[in-house]
């Protein structure tokens, strides 16, 4: 069984994740999404809440794909997290050329801890290649339209979130 990690903060979960998903579904059998909980970073959602959208957002994606999508949340190193949950391989979404520079010396670091396994990019489709959970939750903040960026459900706990 191959069995892929997708390592990230999604907070929220953006369309531009999603396009990942579904495009890492088909080179796996198993898709295990590692939702990182990074302190530092300081989330708008909680664990709680970021782990139920991401099922949300999945289960439709599953069962059209025949790919088995859980969602694992880490605090770890993410080599290590991909040792917990058997991962041959990392799969990691690239956006810009910004993105490569910081994610080719993860890959450097996670190989020389771990060879056996490997790191797959894949470029977001144009028209998600500038969706940023950071921007999306900014431009919601300041009341502009999110609509294009995440999903219904989505925009709906981001506004939730953010009226409180």
């Amino acid at each position: 069984m191959r069995i892929g990690l997708y390592p990230g903060t999604f907070d929220p979960i953006t369309l531009g994740h999603v396009d990942i998903i579904r495009r890492s579904a088909s080179l796996v059998d198993r898709l295990v999404i590692g939702v990182a909980i990074n302190r530092d970073k300081g989330p708008l959602f909680s664990l709680e809440e970021r782990v139920a959208m991401i099922e949300h957002e999945t289960a439709k994606l599953a069962a059209e794909t025949g790919t088995e999508i859980v969602v694992h949340p880490f605090e770890n190193l993410l080599i290590d997290c991909a040792r917990d949950v058997g991962a041959q391989v990392i799969v990691r979404g690239l956006r810009a050329v910004a993105d490569f520079e910081y994610e080719y010396q993860m890959v450097g670091m996670n190989r020389a801890m771990d060879s056996s396994i490997e790191t797959v990019f894949l470029m977001a489709e144009a028209r998600h290649q500038a969706i940023a959970s950071k921007l999306v939750k900014e431009i919601a903040r300041l009341g502009g339209d999110i609509s294009k960026f995440v999903t219904p459900a989505v925009q709906e706990n981001l506004l939730e979130k953010l009226s409180r």
